[in-house]
């Protein structure tokens, strides 16, 4: 794999991380008191950890994040609070729906992300399979 096409790859993955980080953390505080306050907050470490450990390997890699992507994805994220969700104040059970959604699929696209750097781990010497297994 080229390492130029990789690094744009893993950058986009960084950015999507920090708007998926960031709308764990919200949820996780919009639910607290409910049924949901537990495995949300779960939800949010796991993602803050996957990010780190996606970091940690950019490095090794000799990739720095790109920042305005991040900036673009964070304030994705504080765009989307703005939807229309059945009420004109507050947090509504639809809220939480889109939410989840939303969390849900950047769950599967980060999986994505570490199945195909396993895939390519015999080609680029950097990446240790073991590691991402």
């Amino acid at each position: 794999m080229e390492r130029k096409l990789l690094r744009i790859y893993l950058q986009d993955h960084l950015a999507g991380s920090t708007g998926g980080l960031e709308l764990a953390r919200r949820v996780r505080g919009a639910n607290k008191g409910t049924p949901y306050a537990e495995p949300l907050a779960t939800l949010a470490d796991d993602i803050e950890a996957d990010r780190r450990s996606l970091e940690s390997i950019m490095d090794d890699l000799g990739f720095g994040a790109d920042r305005a992507k991040n900036m673009a994805f964070w304030v994705g994220e504080k765009a989307g609070r703005l939807k229309l969700n059945g009420q004109l104040t507050g947090y509504s059970p639809l809220s939480r729906m889109i939410e989840i959604e939303g969390l849900i699929t950047g769950v599967n696209g980060k999986l994505s992300l570490w199945r195909t750097l396993r895939d390519v781990a015999d080609s680029v010497p950097e990446l240790d399979a073991d590691r991402l297994a």
